[in-house]
């Protein structure tokens, strides 16, 4: 893939597509099961540290930023929006990125859902003193925290990857996909598909594999 080469529109991303899916399927059936077998406050087991309790919250995750539907309505076309441009932005988009992106494109569309049919979303799963959340919530904050791994610790990793020159000959970016090559303990790999670059010290320097 060369560098002019247009990049995959996400929709064509089937991988990250059906994963986004899956979390908004099993989001919205989990809700619709609380919201038909628990009334309003209602909780099962009704004590225990782990418990389903059927509320709801009109505020974003975990209950923060109450009462502020409509505000987080447009937030939500934003974040979303804001997803979709950070995988745009990858020339290779790795599948660590794909599953942050996927997780976060699925809980958010589920809350959405909730904020635009109900004007609040459900919430169940209550677990000790912590607020209570849903499956969408827990899907967004792991896709965060997958992203927030990506950019602060695996880029340093393969920064010495990045340099098509590197230390020791590697490649910056894999012969065979053109996905990025990172740094690991015995030279390179790709990001993408695997293929290994192995630093030999055998006079002449490396060698691919």
């Amino acid at each position: 893939m060369s560098a002019d080469t247009p990049r995959t529109p996400i929709y064509k991303d089937f991988v990250l597509i059906q994963l986004a899916i899956l979390v908004f399927v099993i989001d919205q059936f989990s809700k619709f099961l609380v919201r038909d077998q628990l009334l309003y406050r209602e909780s099962f087991p009704a004590t225990g540290f782990f418990r389903f309790t059927h509320t709801f919250n009109t505020g974003s995750a975990f209950g923060i930023f109450r009462d502020q539907n409509t505000p987080l309505i447009l937030v939500s076309f934003i974040g979303i929006a804001i997803l979709i441009w950070i995988y745009r932005s990858q020339r290779v988009p790795t599948g660590l990125l794909r599953l942050s992106l996927g997780l976060q494109i699925g809980g958010a569309v589920g809350n959405l859902l909730d904020r635009l049919r109900l004007g609040h979303v459900t919430d169940f799963v209550d677990v000790g003193d912590w607020p209570v959340f849903n499956v969408a919530d827990a899907s967004i904050i792991t896709g965060l925290v997958i992203l927030a791994w990506i950019f602060l610790v695996a880029d340093q990793g393969g920064s010495k990857a990045s340099d098509p020159a590197g230390p020791a000959g590697g490649y910056g970016w894999c012969p065979v996909c053109d996905g990025e090559m990172r740094s690991v303990m015995d030279g390179w790999s790709c990001s993408t598909c695997g293929v290994k670059e192995r630093t030999v010290e055998e006079g002449a320097g490396d060698r691919a594999l």
